[in-house]
């Protein structure tokens, strides 16, 4: 089969692209980037990298100084032309990523489209910190949030009333209102709670630093960071020593892993 011929079926894939390690795409974005007619990505926020995945006659678009408005009828065109259309985006489409208005534009201009979603930056953040944000007897939730800013957040979904919950609390787009964070977060995190400051993740510049809470807007400060910054903010970063989940454990049985005889039954 020639490259020039089309393999996918004539849609818009919107496709996570995670937080900018090529290598933690998905196979399934692998497959549909090597394979695409066209790619739409934002230059800015995805790594140019990817790009070596696609096709040598595949058309590539750099989106990061276009609108919205721009970027769709670019789609509709392509699909309508019966070729399939790769819109690359960063982290997971699910997570700020602007596809609702996307979907329901495309979806009105009756062009199919699919979702496949991405590793998104807090799992990375978890996974170079080499910690579980949920751990046995100390926090079992996480909060994906952000503060307001030119986007606003819901009035019941402000900072001060999310951090009430102690919980391992990810803030995304949050470094140019750093203060007002860190001031809602003291409200019911202690001072000494330690936060992951994650600046361009799985880029060649990455860097990673972990202070407490009170030091938040200071490092970040310090470090210039206005842009692509996630803070991971968790009682799970300090050191816990031994902590034993109850899923692996000897005395816990399930469907998989009945009762064995000689157990003792307490």
């Amino acid at each position: 089969m020639s490259e020039s011929t089309t393999l996918l079926t004539p849609a818009v894939y919107l496709v996570g692209a995670g937080p900018g390690d090529p290598d933690l795409l998905t196979v399934k974005a692998q497959k549909l980037i090597s394979q695409a007619d066209v790619l739409l990505f934002a230059d800015s926020l995805v790594p140019q990298q990817i790009l070596e995945l696609c096709r040598k006659d595949a058309e590539i678009i750099r989106t990061a100084n276009k609108t919205l408005e721009e970027i769709l009828p670019l789609m509709v065109e392509k699909v309508r032309s019966h070729k399939s259309v790769i819109r690359l985006q960063s982290g997971d489409p699910s997570l700020y990523s602007a596809i609702h208005e996307q979907m329901q534009a495309l979806a009105a201009a009756d062009i199919p489209f699919e979702v496949i979603p991405g590793i998104s930056a807090f799992q990375a953040a978890a996974a170079k910190l080499k910690v579980e944000l949920t751990i046995p007897g100390l926090v079992q939730t996480i909060i994906l949030s952000r503060i307001s800013g030119r986007t606003q957040v819901p009035a019941t979904e402000e900072l001060a009333s999310l951090a009430a919950h102690q919980a391992s609390l990810c803030l995304y787009l949050s470094a140019r209102h750093i203060e007002d964070a860190q001031s809602q977060l003291l409200e019911h995190y202690p001072a000494t709670t330690p936060v992951a400051i994650c600046y361009r993740l799985g880029w060649e510049d990455e860097k990673i630093v972990v202070v407490s809470l009170d030091k938040m807007a200071e490092v970040t400060h310090k470090e210039k960071l206005i842009r692509t910054t996630l803070y991971v903010i968790s009682p799970a970063l300090q050191d816990m020593g031994e902590v034993r989940s109850r899923l692996y454990h000897p005395e816990h049985n399930h469907l998989f892993r009945p009762r064995k005889s000689t157990d003792r039954v307490f």
